[in-house]
């Protein structure tokens, strides 16, 4: 079985034979992620295995995720600082009017659910796997009731920034040799989740990007504060493309300030004042016809060098990471176009297939952290010698080839040239090539079946 399978070595079902299926389904699904499941089956009948698999009441998105999410922990103990980056992602399914269960997106007329994981990234952006999963599904006619200022947060959508934070932070408590930062997108400015930490010394760091512009006690803004604050360093990165926005060299201006935020009124509760550091990184001349590239964010740590600026600038560009997986996800596993009949069976499914998105991209950036690392670390010896006997045809040798010989291998097999100028593999040229590793593993075991006469 692959490597992969080996995320669900601790799944209880309640039933050995749930389990020995779930980690079949994993290995299955991974081996073909971009096919439909009964493409990625062997025949109806281990289709119907797979679909009989998501019918059981107790194969729940939980119980899928449970055992990875164990292993994720394991993970994040071998690193001294681990980034927490949470963000949604719309699911659509208006295509499949016979699904049940699902809900309005962002029109009535259009059908499916959210996706809100949260996901363990280094800051040298490796990502160790999923902390977290949150799904849930709009009611008809709720569109709107989040900006309703009279609406209690535990009422609203957005309370699943602040849950979000909670979670992290308890996370914390387990991993004492470890430093998490909750990382997230604008929709987390919500002063709620800034009190949530009050021991700076035990709780979980925190790092949202700003939108509101909010006035403090002297009356002026947040921004104006900014505005008067001395650049404290600069900054050049490049920045990829995306939704349309072609990749482009940015330089930025930084700075900092310490300011106390005044606490929102709020009609069923006293919140207390909260001290932040606010770091305002601006383009001042962006390229002549582009937009210029600004983030405000916002922090418990203190932000007083230019290397303490740099890095929680760093620390925000690894959100990127979580925009990946969710590509991975939906262009490489397609989950949009699966083609199940209810809600119940679709959420299992979903987590087993983000633990294959998530190996993708942990593969990818791991190739490039740790590329001397021997490749049967991550790689069953099956799959590192299909993969060794296609590209370089000859015999596997006795010593297992580095994870960086082994990830451009793969790469090779999905379309990845291995020129100088092209950098290391990205996670596309990776899921094909895994796919093809896969089949390559399944005509290696007939081969050998045949030669050995267990056929005919």
């Amino acid at each position: 079985m692959s490597a992969l399978a080996a995320e669900l070595d601790g799944i209880d079902l309640g039933d050995q034979r749930l389990n020995r299926r779930a980690r079949q389904v994993l290995a299955k699904l991974g081996d073909k992620p971009t096919v439909s499941i009964p493409a990625a089956c062997a025949g109806w009948s281990e289709t119907r295995a797979v679909y009989r698999l998501f019918d059981q009441e107790q194969v729940t998105a939980e119980a899928v995720l449970a055992p990875h999410i164990a292993c994720t922990l394991k993970r994040i103990g071998a690193h001294p600082r681990v980034l927490c980056i949470e963000d949604t992602s719309e699911l659509d399914y208006t295509g499949k009017p016979s699904m049940q269960g699902l809900g309005p997106l962002n029109l009535e007329t259009r059908q499916g659910l959210y996706l809100h994981p949260t996901l363990a990234v280094t800051p040298e952006r490796l990502c160790l796997g999923l902390l977290n999963v949150h799904r849930w599904v709009r009611e008809p006619g709720s569109l709107g009731q989040d900006k309703d200022p009279n609406r209690p947060l535990e009422e609203k959508e957005s309370v699943r920034w602040v849950d979000g934070y909670r979670q992290v932070d308890e996370l914390a408590e387990q991993l004492p040799d470890t430093r998490l930062a909750y990382v997230a997108d604008r929709e987390a400015d919500i002063y709620d989740l800034f009190v949530e930490a009050p021991c700076p010394e035990f709780a979980a760091d925190w790092l949202v990007r700003g939108q509101h512009d909010r006035v403090l006690a002297n009356g002026k803004t947040l921004r104006q504060h900014l505005a008067e604050a001395p650049v404290l360093t600069e900054t050049t990165f490049e920045r990829p493309a995306s939704h349309g926005v072609k990749a482009r060299t940015v330089h930025q201006q930084i700075r900092t300030v310490r300011v106390t935020l005044p606490a929102p009124h709020r009609p069923d509760r006293i919140l207390p004042d909260v001290e932040i550091t606010a770091i305002l990184a601006t383009e001042p001349h962006p390229p002549a016809g582009e937009e210029p590239v600004e983030w405000l964010l916002l922090t418990n740590l203190l932000v007083d060098t230019p290397a303490q600026a740099l890095e929680k600038l760093q620390w925000y560009l690894c959100r990127w990471q979580i925009e990946v997986f969710f590509r991975i996800l939906k262009t490489g596993c397609r989950i949009e176009k699966l083609q199940l009949e209810k809600l119940e069976r679709l959420e299992p499914a979903l987590a087993f297939y983000m633990i294959v998105a998530w190996r993708v991209l942990f593969l990818t950036m791991l190739g490039r952290e740790c590329p001397e690392m021997p490749c049967d670390v991550v790689f069953a010896t099956a799959e590192w010698h299909a993969v060794y006997i296609v590209t370089e045809r000859k015999p596997p040798p006795d010593t297992p080839p580095t994870l960086d010989c082994m990830v451009r291998m793969i790469a090779s097999l999905g379309g990845f040239l291995g020129r100088k100028s092209d950098g290391f593999p990205g996670p596309q040229t990776l899921w094909i090539g895994l796919q093809r590793a896969a089949d390559f593993v399944l005509a290696m075991e007939a081969q050998r079946g045949v030669g050995e006469g267990r056929y005919g």
